[in-house]
C-alpha cells in the first residue's frame, strides 16, 4: 500500500485529544478512543476503525498514564509516534498507542533536552511533525513548533543529535502549526490568514526559509449572516498534503465558543483551498474520495469510503465531520 494509505489516528477524547496521526504499519485508519483499566497501571486499547464506525476492544495493553493528563503531557503525534513532554524538558517519542506496535517491548525515544531561545518559550507546543515514519531512520528530522517565535529541529538517529533552534521573525507564524511535505521535502508553516507559507529545507540551511505568498481564487459569495458568523469566529489555518494524489490543501477552520454554561469551542465552518505551484489557493468543495483529518497533531488526509469529501475533526472539546459538498457540520462538543 502507498504510505499515505496506511494510517492510524490517535484521539484520546477524555483528556487532551491527541488527535490523528499517521503510521506505515496499519490500515485502515482508526481512532484510539480510550484504554480500559486492567490492573498494574495498564489499560486495554479501545479503537474505532474509520470505515466501520464502531468501537473495537483490543488485547493490546498500554500505560494508563499515557492517556492521563497527569503527570505526562501529550504534545502531539506524527507518523504513529506520540510525543510527550514532562517537567524535565525532554521530549519523548513513543509508539505505545500504535495498535499494532508491541506492548511488551514499546519504543520510547528521548530527544535532546530542549533549549529555549531568548524571549521565547518551550512549555506550550502547537504540534510536532516528522519527516519519515521512524525516528530511527538516519535522515529523519523531527520539528517542534512552539507557541510564539521558536521552531526547533533535530535528527534523533544521529549520535550527537542536538536541537537546531530557529527564531521566526514574522509574528504571523507565531500561532501556526508545522507540517512536513514529502512532495517538496520541506517543513512548511502557514501564516495567520493563510496568505503566506514559510518553508524550511532540512537538507540545507534552516535559518533561510522560503516564503511563498498565496493568491486566493474562486472565493464563494457568502450571505451577510454567514460572513458575520465567520468574522466572529476564531480561525486557524492548516496545510495538508495528499501523497496519493500529489495535491496540497489549505484548510481554514472556524470555531466559536458555545453559549452553554461550560464554555467550549465548536466548529462552525471549514473552507478548503487547493494550492498550485504558482501560489494560487483555489476554493473547492470537491476533494474527491479524500478525507482531511484535523486535530492537535500533524494534519493528514487519506481516502475514505465512509467520509469522502469531508474534513474529520477531533479537538479537545468536540468530534465532528464537516461535509464540503453540503457545507454542513455533523457532530459537536462533548458534555
Amino acid at each position: 500500500l502507498p504510505l499515505e494509505a496506511s494510517h492510524w489516528e490517535t484521539c484520546v477524547r477524555e483528556i487532551l485529544s491527541n488527535g490523528f496521526s499517521s503510521s506505515s504499519v496499519q490500515t485502515p485508519p482508526c481512532s484510539i478512543i480510550c484504554a480500559d483499566p486492567c490492573g498494574a497501571g495498564l489499560g486495554k486499547l479501545v479503537i474505532m476503525n474509520a470505515n466501520e464506525g464502531k468501537c473495537t476492544d483490543l488485547e493490546k495493553k498500554v500505560p494508563l498514564e499515557l492517556v492521563d493528563s497527569d503527570p505526562m503531557v501529550t504534545i502531539g503525534a506524527s507518523h504513529g509516534w506520540v510525543a510527550t513532554l514532562k517537567d524535565d524538558g525532554v521530549v519523548r517519542l513513543q509508539d505505545d498507542l500504535n495498535p499494532v506496535a508491541s506492548d511488551t517491548n514499546p519504543k520510547r525515544i528521548p530527544l535532546p533536552p530542549l533549549v529555549t531561545l531568548p524571549r521565547c518559550q518551550t512549555q506550550i507546543v502547537t504540534n510536532v511533525a516528522m519527516s519519515s515514519s521512524s525516528p530511527k531512520d538516519e535522515d529523519c528530522v523531527v520539528a517542534i513548533k512552539f507557541l510564539g517565535p521558536q521552531l526547533s529541529f533535530c535528527r534523533p538517529a544521529q549520535s550527537n543529535s542536538e536541537w537546531i533552534n530557529i527564531r521566526i521573525a514574522n509574528p504571523g507564524f507565531f500561532s501556526s502549526r508545522v507540517m512536513y511535505s514529502k512532495k517538496d521535502d520541506m517543513f512548511r508553516i502557514p501564516g495567520s490568514g493563510g496568505h503566506l507559507i514559510g518553508s524550511w529545507d532540512p537538507r540545507t540551511e534552516y535559518h533561510n526559509p522560503k516564503i511563498q505568498r498565496l493568491r486566493f481564487r474562486n472565493l464563494p459569495e457568502l450571505p451577510k449572516t454567514k460572513r458575520e458568523l465567520l468574522d466572529s469566529c476564531y480561525r486557524s489555518e492548516h496545510l495538508v498534503e495528499s501523497r496519493t494524489t500529489g495535491e496540497t490543501f489549505l484548510v481554514k477552520w472556524y470555531k466559536k465558543a458555545t453559549t452553554k454554561d461550560t464554555v467550549k469551542m465548536k466548529t462552525k465552518a471549514v473552507m478548503v483551498f487547493k494550492l498550485d505551484e504558482k501560489g494560487n489557493a483555489v476554493y473547492t468543495k470537491d476533494i474527491g474520495d479524500l478525507c482531511i483529518f484535523l486535530s492537535k497533531s500533524e494534519p493528514f488526509c487519506s481516502s475514505s469510503s465512509m467520509f469522502p469529501n469531508c474534513v474529520d475533526i477531533c479537538d479537545v472539546d468536540e468530534a465532528a465531520i464537516a461535509s464540503l459538498e453540503y457545507d454542513s457540520i455533523i457532530g459537536g462538543t462533548y458534555y
